[in-house]
């Protein structure tokens, strides 16, 4: 088998992958899986390191020196690799879980809340810097947490239905509720617990953020349909997916322009969002109206 079949073996769907992933991060990162998978490391072993990776990268934000941020900048841009790694191994070696899909997640709001930490440390300790960003960036992170979790759902969505897997915002949900009420009648298991628990906190967010309850299940809509239909949408919704988010604030580090950020992340962003959402809202209209 030849290292671009397997480098297209560990990716989750081409469609569905963001621009700046499939050219620079996700090759990294497959190098990287190549390079351990005779090992003993596993998927799990991996997002660990992705999540020290990615505090150390906070804690160097949170300096608050030029060459201290740069540090953080790269150190970020390594999270994003191991953070695309675990993935690929766990594809590759049939190893995966739903309890390190969730993990795996959690871990990437845990680094970008320990890094936007960190840019507000920096920010508060810097007299130059006016109080009023600290606003600017708080939206900024909220804003990165409601385009992440749009992305994901209809990400999720999609693969759902054009790969034909187990419907994760049903059949996934009742899954997880049930293993979580078998796990509260055991003693210990506290780290899974919290994880489903915090999982389906999740769940319920996104659910209100998403309008997915319609008159007929997306599921049971032609394969082939959905895709005609979706294929393009959902690489504008990846165009402002994690990487991109995280690969902003990275090569504006690099050009010392933190305020560029937040016009992107908060300007860009959004409207693009307030777009596709319009436009998504049509076509999933379109379903109904065709099962009427």
């Amino acid at each position: 088998m030849s290292w671009y079949t397997e480098y297209k073996k560990s990716l989750k769907m081409a469609a569905v992958e963001e621009y700046i992933d499939l050219v620079f991060y996700r090759p990294l990162a497959f190098l990287l899986v190549k390079s351990i998978y005779s090992t003993r490391i596993k998927p799990d072993n991996l997002t660990f390191a992705a999540i020290v990776t990615g505090l150390a990268a906070a804690v160097f934000y949170a300096l608050g020196q030029s060459w201290a941020a740069t540090a953080g900048a790269v150190l970020y841009a390594l999270f994003i690799v191991l953070d695309c790694s675990d993935g690929q191994l766990a594809r590759l070696k049939k190893s995966g879980s739903h309890i390190g899909r969730i993990v795996d997640g959690a871990a990437d709001y845990m680094v970008v809340t320990a890094v936007y930490i960190g840019l507000a440390i920096s920010i508060s300790r810097d007299k130059n810097i006016p109080a009023i960003m600290l606003g600017w960036l708080f939206l900024s992170g909220i804003s990165t947490v409601i385009q992440s979790m749009l992305v994901d759902f209809y990400r999720t969505r999609f693969l759902d239905i054009v790969v034909k897997r187990q419907n994760t915002f049903s059949d996934g949900i009742i899954e997880y509720r049930k293993e979580y009420l078998r796990l509260k009648k055991i003693r210990g298991k506290w780290l899974e617990k919290r994880i489903i628990y915090l999982y389906l906190l999740y769940s319920k967010l996104q659910s209100k953020l998403t309008p997915r309850r319609h008159k007929i299940e997306f599921h049971d809509v032609a394969t082939e349909e959905y895709f005609r239909k979706n294929s393009l949408i959902i690489r504008f919704w990846v165009l402002i997916g994690p990487s991109a988010s995280r690969t902003t604030l990275i090569i504006c580090t690099f050009l010392k322009r933190f305020d560029l950020y937040l016009w992107i992340t908060i300007g860009v962003f959004n409207i693009l969002v307030m777009l596709l959402l319009i436009i998504q809202h049509i076509i999933d209209k379109s379903y109904r109206t065709n099962s009427n």
